[in-house]
């Protein structure tokens, strides 16, 4: 597994992007070589920027982490017309502290029997790089553009694109 490849910086840049979106696209790879992509809600995000998720043991992001440890992230915001999207590698924590640290009751919907379920880990992503789109001034901003594209013929030029960190070779 690749360690942490992104300045403090990019960090706080990414921590401030994704900050007011709990939800996650994680997409992993099948053995068929076939990408998965599936919800995710995330439970935390280290100062470091390691991210954190709760699943359950038996699941097939599992089987595809144990397989090929190479995950992205896709986060949209689009009120907020903010889009971020992350690699990195993950892993499966099993570790209670971390599991109890993190937990909220708002978990039993999809873990009905509790943060002592044995069935229950952690996914922990460690993000090498990424990228985000953002528009300063969200929707109002992009109505403006559009409209004076419409009228002046001029391209939106509003919106903001940065890359963050390094991939791994």
């Amino acid at each position: 597994m690749q360690t942490q490849t992104l300045q403090p910086l990019e960090l706080h840049k990414l921590k401030e992007e994704i900050k007011d979106i709990r939800t996650a696209m994680l997409t992993t790879q099948r053995e068929d070589g076939e990408f998965h992509s599936r919800p995710m809600a995330t439970h935390g995000v280290d100062e470091d920027g390691t991210m954190w998720f709760f699943t359950y043991k038996d699941s097939n992001k599992v089987r595809e982490i144990q397989e090929n440890d190479r995950v992205s992230l896709g986060f949209v915001d689009t009120g907020a017309e903010t889009y971020v999207a992350i690699s990195g590698n993950a892993e499966v924590v099993d570790d209670q502290r971390k599991i109890d640290a993190l937990w909220n009751d708002v978990l039993k919907t999809w873990f009905p029997n509790g943060k002592n379920d044995p069935n229950i880990t952690l996914l922990k992503v460690t993000t090498h790089s990424g990228e985000y789109w953002d528009r300063p001034g969200g929707k109002m901003m992009q109505l403006f553009e559009m409209a004076k594209g419409a009228l002046t013929g001029q391209p939106d030029t509003s919106g903001r694109d940065e890359k963050f960190g390094n991939e791994p070779r």
